[in-house]
């Protein structure tokens, strides 16, 4: 028989907790950007290759051969002392089923989209999909390297046809193999990739001049956005005061987790610039387990609904969301535990 161990000390809080999915259409780069973020978060000491077929979260040899995701695989990582979950869903439209069993799951999520696709229609599927989880995103632009990206259309490709209200955070600089950098536009800082072929360092500098202008641009609406979802921050900027940084991040935080906004983000996972901005969005906006409602289920004793919020004094609730054959340990269970 199984032995329950019970934990009252956890090494991490749960405010300090982060369950994500990275959710894209096939070929938008999810799975590398999940490489990225594990080598970047100190998780793997080697940049893992679709092409190679070396990266970690494509374990089975159908994924490896393809070079896309299959099957969701689970991976702890650390970043600004908070513990990540990683969840790493499809892409395919063939494996809608697994894509919905990992949403159930999810706290928060990234969505990643091809700067030159924009929207695809497995990019909607997927993004009903959370919808209908109630799943708070962020969004990542990526291959912003690519011949023919281009993020304003991308934007508004999202816009149109998702309906969404996003928040744009970084702004790229340069475009195709002019890519080097992203504007972050709440700090009015630059971060330039340009040393070190791994992308594991970057540099502060000055926002270029030709992108002063946009960027300010861009500035004044995020903040106007932001002040906009609470009538404190609201006031202050009527009169003229602007917000600090911390205001700021602490409402876009909640108008996140509502799902009033998206922040966004971009980059490029492949030549790995723009990932560690992205990272800092997970921590600072979206949800840990304490921000989400109690969860509901039935007891198959009474046939009842019940409600679990999520403390160590509540009965046992958990949800298995995947089960998988190992070669070396036989049978895995997934279970996400709520109490």
């Amino acid at each position: 028989m199984a032995q329950i161990v019970k934990t009252t000390n956890r090494n991490v809080p749960l405010e300090k907790v982060r369950n994500i999915g990275i959710i894209a259409h096939i070929d938008a780069g999810k799975t590398t950007t999940t490489e990225r973020i594990l080598y970047y978060t100190g998780k793997t000491y080697k940049l893992g290759n679709i092409d190679d077929g070396t990266t970690v979260t494509d374990w089975m040899d159908q994924e490896r051969e393809r070079g896309i995701t299959i099957v969701s695989a689970a991976i702890t990582t650390f970043w600004r002392d908070h513990r990540i979950n990683i969840i790493d869903t499809p892409g395919h439209v063939d494996f809608t089923a697994e894509v919905e069993r990992s949403l159930r799951v999810l706290d928060g999520g990234i969505t990643v989209f091809d700067a030159e696709e924009g929207v695809q229609s497995q990019s909607e599927t997927v993004w009903r999909q959370a919808d209908k989880y109630h799943v708070p995103r962020l969004v990542f632009i990526n291959k912003m390297d690519k011949l023919g990206a281009n993020f304003e259309r991308t934007l508004s490709m999202i816009r149109e046809r998702l309906g969404v209200n996003l928040a744009v955070l970084t702004y790229p600089i340069g475009k195709e193999q002019d890519f080097r950098g992203v504007i972050l536009l709440l700090e009015n800082k630059a971060l330039y990739w340009e040393k070190d072929p791994t992308g594991a360092t970057f540099e502060e500098g000055e926002i270029p001049s030709e992108l002063k202008e946009v960027a300010s641009k861009y500035r004044h609406d995020l903040i106007e956005q932001i002040c906009a979802e609470d009538e404190s921050l609201l006031e202050k900027y009527l009169n003229g005061q602007e917000p600090s940084l911390e205001e700021l991040k602490q409402v876009l935080r909640k108008a996140t987790i509502a799902y009033r906004l998206v922040p966004v983000y971009c980059g490029s996972s492949l030549r790995n610039k723009g990932v560690q901005p992205l990272l800092d969005g997970v921590v600072d906006f979206l949800p840990s387990p304490l921000d989400i409602p109690p969860v509901k289920g039935i007891n198959p004793k009474t046939g009842q609904e019940e409600t679990r919020q999520q403390f160590n004094q509540e009965p046992l609730s958990a949800l298995a969301f995947k089960i998988q054959v190992d070669p070396h340990v036989g049978k895995l269970t997934y279970l996400r535990v709520y109490s």
